[in-house]
């Protein structure tokens, strides 16, 4: 009899493993889904590598890159931006946006200049000693954005030929929040 009870008490229990696991796996399928799409068009952690954004961004800092706002909005001058270098594969440059889509950007004597007028802006650490290929004015097109880095004279960035204007659909988005270090942590300042 106690062999019997305990064949019963099996085929009752396997449906409700069976149950269980399956369940299981659904949700390892939803946490998966929902993470590929917040990584996808949501936001992702990026890692700062060198120093071509100092003083706004230091080595080793992390952050998070809003993917988002960029659907709906353009992006805008001063914009800390993400977006893939051209010539090497899973590498990712962090510079800021100074020239806008049909913008004129010239660099002289260490002056940033717009359409034919000095840029005032506080986010260069200091004269830039190079102005590259924009010691000539560059002209933008609809869907160009002209970018340096913060530390200008410490940077590969618009001025250079491997890295030149960065077209609207290479900005992968916005640097957003600075979560590490923890000293550190907040939301960046762009304009």
């Amino acid at each position: 009899m106690r062999n019997h009870d305990y064949a019963e008490d099996y085929e009752e229990k396997k449906p409700g493993m069976i149950r269980e696991i399956l369940g299981f796996l659904v949700y390892v399928a939803v946490v998966v889904g929902i993470t590929f799409f917040i990584i996808t068009f949501i936001g992702q952690r990026t890692y700062v590598s060198g120093s071509s954004m100092e003083s706004t961004l230091s080595h080793g800092d992390n952050l998070i890159v809003d993917k988002l706002t960029y659907r709906f909005a353009d992006p805008k001058r001063y914009d800390i931006i993400v977006f893939p270098f051209r010539y090497e594969e899973n590498t990712y440059y962090i510079k800021r946006i100074i020239g806008l889509p049909g913008e004129t950007v010239q660099i002289q004597d260490g002056s940033i200049y717009i359409d034919g007028e000095v840029l005032n802006e506080s986010y260069g650490r200091e004269v830039m000693k190079s102005a590259g290929l924009a010691a000539d004015p560059i002209e933008l097109k609809e869907d160009e954005y002209f970018v340096l880095g913060d530390n200008r004279n410490d940077s590969t960035d618009s001025r250079e030929p491997n890295v030149g204007v960065i077209h609207r659909d290479e900005i992968i988005g916005r640097a957003w929040v600075r979560i590490w270090p923890l000293d550190k942590i907040g939301v960046l300042k762009h304009q």
